[in-house]
Parts: C-alpha cells; structure tokens; sequence
C-alpha cells in the first residue's frame, strides 16, 4: 500500500486547505483499491496514511469517510475502514450493469457526435494500443501502459454521451473494483487483442452514426470481459 501510495508527492500540511488535502487522498486511496494495490479486506489505519502521504491525520479521517460513503470502504467502531470486500455475484451484477449502461452511453454518442476533443483521445488511444499489440506479446511495464489507454478510451466514450446522470451511474458500477475500466485483471495477449479489436469497431460505428450498432458492440465488449474475468476468479478461488 505505502508503495502505491508514494508514486505521488507528498503535499504540505501548511499548503492547500484541509478540503482540498481531503480530496487528494481521497483520489490516492480510491486509485490504490482500483488497482489492486490495496487488498480486500485490508484495514486502513490513519497514522500510517497521515505519515505515508505527509498530511494531517483529519483529511486522512475525512477521505475515509467520503470513500466509506462510496462504498469503498467499511467501517466499524473498535476496527475502523477497511476495504470492502465483493463476491462474485456481485462482480457480475457490476459487469451486467455496466454492459447496459456504456451500451446507452455509446449510442447516445453515435446519436450526438463526437466533440474534437473526445475524438482525438478516442484516436490517441487506439492509435496507442495499436503500437503497444503489434510486436505480438508483452513485456513488463506494458500492463501499466494498457490500462491508461482502456481507461481513456472508455472516459472518452462517457464524455461523448453529455449525460450527468449517465456518468454517475457508471462509475458507481467502477466503485465494484475488478469492474472498473482502469483495472485490468486479466492481462493475456488474445484477450487484449480481442478487446482492442472491439475498440476499433465501437469508433467506427460511432463515427458511421450508427447508435444501436455501437450499442450492441459495447454491450459485448464488456459481456466478454465479464466472461474472462469470471473464469479467472473462479479458477483463483
């Protein structure tokens, strides 16, 4: 967890006031669990944050709180947060939910068109995951560098939808998270290829103003990560 957490600079008690310290832990913490780096079921204690990140234990108490509320986290008096663990079930539930919604989310961009900003991360994107898959295999570092393409290429998409309500509703299916588009669990070669191969057809069909093609393509993009995620855990437990 301290690793995670050291990848950013420590910030000054004296400097930003104690909201703004709140939310950049808040946004440390939430990324480590995104990410795996802070295990379910982990307990997180404040005097070991506060030292870790170099601030004062009361935003450290406040960004656990707001990442309780998130439910992120779990709370219990004499025990304090811990991070929340999620069955299967509800992984998959969280998958399932996530399908229908991006799905809305694509078709209303293929409906609305892109703005030139969310085109050119969509395009950086694929142009970047292109270069990354085409000398057949991985090396290490790689797992890194796939998912700020996934995770780009999926915000863009939900910025192209203009729908508040849209958004927020998917990111609380993230919270679950293995489910978050940021958080690649499964990091085989055909499986990134297969789901790269999908990015290319969910822009194209974007682009062509196809909505409900771009809809049924991004609801099997997700079904099928469901689906490599679901045998992977089931073969871990």
């Amino acid at each position: 967890m301290t690793d995670q957490l050291d990848r950013t600079s420590p910030e000054s008690t004296s400097g930003p006031r104690a909201g703004n310290r709140a939310l950049s832990v808040m946004d440390r913490v939430r990324e480590a669990v995104l990410e795996g780096s802070i295990s379910a079921g982990e307990r997180l204690n404040e005097v070991q944050l506060s030292k870790t990140l170099s601030v004062s234990r009361t935003p450290v108490r406040a960004a656990l709180q707001a990442l309780a509320g998130e439910g992120l986290l779990d709370y219990a008096p004499n025990r304090g947060f811990t991070v929340r663990e999620f069955p299967l079930p509800a992984i998959v539930d969280a998958y399932d939910i996530r399908a229908s919604l991006e799905g809305v989310a694509v078709r209303f961009a293929a409906e609305r068109g892109l703005g030139a900003q969310e085109r050119e991360i969509i395009e950086r994107s694929l142009a970047a995951g292109d270069k990354l898959l085409e000398r057949g295999s991985f090396e290490a570092g790689d797992l890194t560098i796939y998912r700020d393409i996934n995770g780009d290429f999926h915000d863009a998409l939900l910025a192209a939808a203009r729908n508040r309500m849209l958004s927020e509703m998917i990111r609380i299916c993230h919270h679950v998270p293995v489910s978050s588009s940021r958080n690649i669990v499964v990091f085989e070669y055909h499986d990134v290829r297969r789901r790269h191969d999908d990015h290319h057809r969910i822009y194209e069909a974007i682009v062509a103003r196809e909505p409900w093609r771009a809809e049924m393509l991004m609801r099997e993009h997700v079904a099928s990560i469901k689906t490599s995620l679901v045998g992977y855990l089931s073969e871990r437990r």
